[in-house]
């Protein structure tokens, strides 16, 4: 007989982070996230300098699935992966950017692409869309759990290399954070490309008609809910935020009735594999979130935010 309880990871079912990302709103969020760390002109120089997967040569573009997969797959594993899972994935990453770096072509500087400022940046980026887009799709999170689940992100953030203490750990320190470095945003050429390959992505001939049909309505939604900067960056005009918000939840509705069990199928099976080691339990579900809310946050104000912009929405109803 085994005594040894199993390992809830760096999180444990106890977690926002749990809960929230087995949301299938997070793929939505994931492509918000390409969109505005794109918009970083040093760090975004970094991932192209280093990586063919969103040029808009068609042959290096053949990797840019696989490299979203792999995005998709580290989140997965540091949130329901074990402790010593994730801290291998974390030390991959780290071993991985430590020998890359990226030329500055106005100037000739060299830099690596693991500076603080950089990973920073990605990181922000990444858990603002995913706490933006889950918010504003009527995922239940109070303003109490949005901040816990900030504070709990810095724990990924050492991962890739961060000193947690320097990464904003509440909504106010992560929208302080994006007024700062506002002024160093810019999209530029290699932002055009992202911004490109995310519209139009390379597929098989076959599937085109499902491109044209989900995937360019997946990338249209993910772009309306970045906040009015970055639209203004990208040239085009910004959607009115309540129509966005209203696709959002309506998007967000259709998507959680598909059955989690079956969403959960597709590869790697994290959510799966960690009930297989954890218990039934361990599912995660938007329910367990509203049981802490009166405690966390008190009745009637939880909000959506677009994350990065002072616009605040209200969950309807």
């Amino acid at each position: 007989m085994n005594d040894v309880d199993p390992d809830p990871g760096l999180f444990g079912p106890d977690s926002v982070t749990w809960q929230m990302h087995g949301d299938p709103m997070m793929w939505v969020a994931g492509v918000r996230a390409l969109y505005l760390q794109a918009l970083h002109p040093r760090a975004v120089r970094g991932v192209m300098q280093n990586s063919a997967a969103f040029n808009r040569d068609t042959e290096g573009r053949k990797d840019a699935w696989g490299r979203l997969m792999r995005t998709a797959n580290f989140v997965g594993t540091i949130t329901y992966g074990t402790a010593e899972a994730a801290e291998k994935a974390g030390a991959r990453v780290r071993r991985i950017h430590a020998h890359l770096e990226a030329t500055d072509p106005g100037t000739g500087e060299r830099y690596g692409v693991d500076e603080p400022e950089l990973l920073l940046w990605v990181h922000c980026a990444e858990v603002d869309s995913y706490l933006g887009v889950a918010r504003r799709s009527g995922f239940p999170l109070s303003d109490a759990q949005a901040d816990r689940y900030l504070a709990e992100q810095r724990e990924g953030a050492r991962l890739v290399g961060l000193d947690p203490a320097a990464v904003p750990g509440s909504a106010a320190e992560l929208a302080a954070y994006f007024d700062r470095v506002r002024p160093e945003l810019s999209a530029g050429p290699e932002a055009l490309d992202v911004d490109d390959f995310l519209r139009r992505p390379p597929i098989n001939s076959l599937l085109v008609p499902a491109r044209e049909l989900l995937w360019r309505r997946v990338a249209a939604l993910a772009y309306n809910a970045l906040p009015p900067y970055a639209h203004e960056l990208y040239g085009r005009p910004a959607p009115a935020a309540e129509r966005v918000t209203h696709q959002l939840i309506a998007t967000g509705n259709l998507l959680r009735c598909v059955p989690s069990r079956l969403r959960w199928q597709l590869p790697p099976g994290h959510i799966l594999k960690a009930m297989a080691r954890l218990g039934p339990g361990a599912r995660p579900a938007p329910y367990k979130l509203r049981r802490q809310e009166a405690i966390l946050d008190g009745p009637g104000r939880a909000q959506l935010s677009d994350g990065g912009d002072s616009t605040r929405w209200r969950n309807p109803g």
